[in-house]
């Protein structure tokens, strides 16, 4: 809860707005008191506050009326309107026009708390989520990529100090780490951005078809060839071409590209007349290409020719909270393509994010949130609007486990502890047919110490 925040209370009982005005002081916000509409506005043009509550009948005006002002003046203030038991249905319509809340009078002073709680951390996380919105869009605007963590913030100032040369460079990262992105970053900073970035995935090519697709071929230079079509390199010229997975090319054609680079001039298929080209080359590839040197897999020649500048994109795993920053871009994007309203991610949500080890990267982060916006379609991300894949084993247990203390009287501590502690150990029992052993290290226990625990606890395998 945010402690700190600001609020107008709105209510013309003196002793019930001095009540609800010193609960709410001992809870520790800033609570400036108003008896009337009139009070209200003034208050309101000298100072700023994160929530108003605010009675429905006032002595000089309509507690509506002054919501519909206050939502003009400041959008963002929150409002949660009290009222009468003959007034329920104004208040619910009150709801409907954008008051946050309702409270029905009398109500407790706890209830009032919870309320206020509830609203302050819905309101801080959306807060929060614009803050991370427009570090999307600051760190976009800088180099066309996002990213606050060190290795992130240094690609970023790379990529401007590249802006201007035409050297080769050899992105490596894990698939679906961001290469693409990081080149047309790269392409779009630097001094031929008004030329075409032209890509090819040559992993994703047949490599029959491959060469045609990078060099062009003359007409009747294969069967189906009916006319001459230009390659990718001939359409590149003046700008820029990217090669994706480019450890993924046959030797035949790096032996080709080899050429290129050496030459900057190549053959279409079918021709015997070279084409000169201007082109800046930029590779990626998630594979290490020393070790397919080693097995022979890659030219050496043309991993020196290509690695001039080699810049690497960490896996998201290893990004800290570029996760969050990146989900919140996603979130953004998606809302306004779905038009749908998911407003942020519930702290539990963050949680998995930042723990999920994220194999697919960004591009599995990307898919996510595309998914939760077209199934949830509003509110925030919860725990359970994420796949059961991304919750660790321990955080399924614990998950699994929970108790509501709302619901109970009392809870035993150490009898709870221990029945969970026998619900671990019982099932890691069953888990590996009673191998002690096996379920000792699942356990991250001592053999002996866990024997022990089955005798004390009377544990036993049962018997089908």
């Amino acid at each position: 809860m945010e402690q700190s925040a600001f609020i107008l209370l709105v209510e013309d009982n003196e002793e019930f707005r001095l009540i609800l005005r010193e609960y709410l002081e001992a809870s520790g916000f800033h609570v400036t008191g108003a008896s009337n509409a009139t009070r209200a506005r003034e208050a309101l043009d000298l100072g700023k506050f994160d929530l108003c509550i605010l009675d429905v009948r006032l002595p000089d005006g309509n507690g509506i009326e002054l919501m519909r002002e206050f939502h003009s003046s400041d959008p963002e203030m929150g409002i949660i309107i009290m009222t009468g038991y003959a007034e329920v249905d104004t208040a619910i319509d009150a709801v409907r026009l954008g008051a946050n809340d309702f409270l029905k009078k009398p109500f407790d002073l706890d209830e009032l708390g919870v309320r206020v709680g509830e609203f302050l951390k819905t309101q801080q996380l959306q807060k929060d989520n614009r803050t991370l919105r427009e570090q999307v869009r600051s760190a976009e605007n800088l180099t066309g990529f996002t990213g606050h963590c060190a290795a992130m913030r240094h690609l970023q100032e790379t990529v401007k100090l590249l802006a201007n040369s035409d050297s080769t460079i050899l992105i490596s990262g894990e698939s679906g780490s961001g290469k693409e992105v990081l080149a047309k970053a790269l392409h779009s900073s630097g001094s031929r951005s008004k030329k075409p970035l032209v890509s090819i995935n040559c992993g994703a090519i047949p490599e029959e078809l491959l060469e045609s697709e990078l060099f062009g071929h003359v007409k009747g230079a294969f069967t189906g060839a009916i006319k001459s079509r230009p390659g990718r390199f001939e359409l590149a010229n003046g700008g820029a071409i990217f090669l994706d997975e480019i450890g993924d090319m046959s030797p035949k054609l790096q032996v080709k590209l080899l050429r290129v680079l050496q030459e900057r001039c190549f053959e279409p298929v079918g021709s015997q007349q070279s084409i000169e080209v201007d082109v800046r080359v930029i590779a990626a590839t998630h594979r290490n290409l020393e070790e397919e040197i080693e097995a022979g897999r890659f030219r050496e020649d043309l991993y020196y020719r290509l690695n001039v500048i080699p810049l690497h994109l960490p896996p998201l795993r290893e990004r800290g909270d570029d996760i969050l920053l990146l989900a919140n871009h996603f979130l953004g994007y998606f809302n306004t393509e779905k038009g749908s309203n998911v407003t942020g991610l519930s702290s539990e949500a963050k949680q998995v994010l930042l723990s999920y080890v994220w194999p697919g990267n960004v591009r599995e982060l990307r898919n996510l949130i595309e998914r939760v916006c077209t199934l949830k379609r509003e509110g925030v991300v919860e725990i359970d609007d994420l796949p059961s894949r991304m919750i660790s084993e321990q955080a399924r247990l614990v998950q699994n486990f929970q108790i509501d203390i709302n619901e109970v009287d009392h809870i035993d501590l150490k009898a709870t502890v221990d029945e969970f502690e026998n619900h671990l150990i019982q099932s890691a029992l069953e888990r590996f047919d009673w191998n002690k052993n096996r379920a000792a290290n699942f356990l991250s226990m001592n053999r002996t110490t866990l024997v022990e625990k089955i005798k004390k606890k009377g544990i036993v395998q049962s018997q089908e």
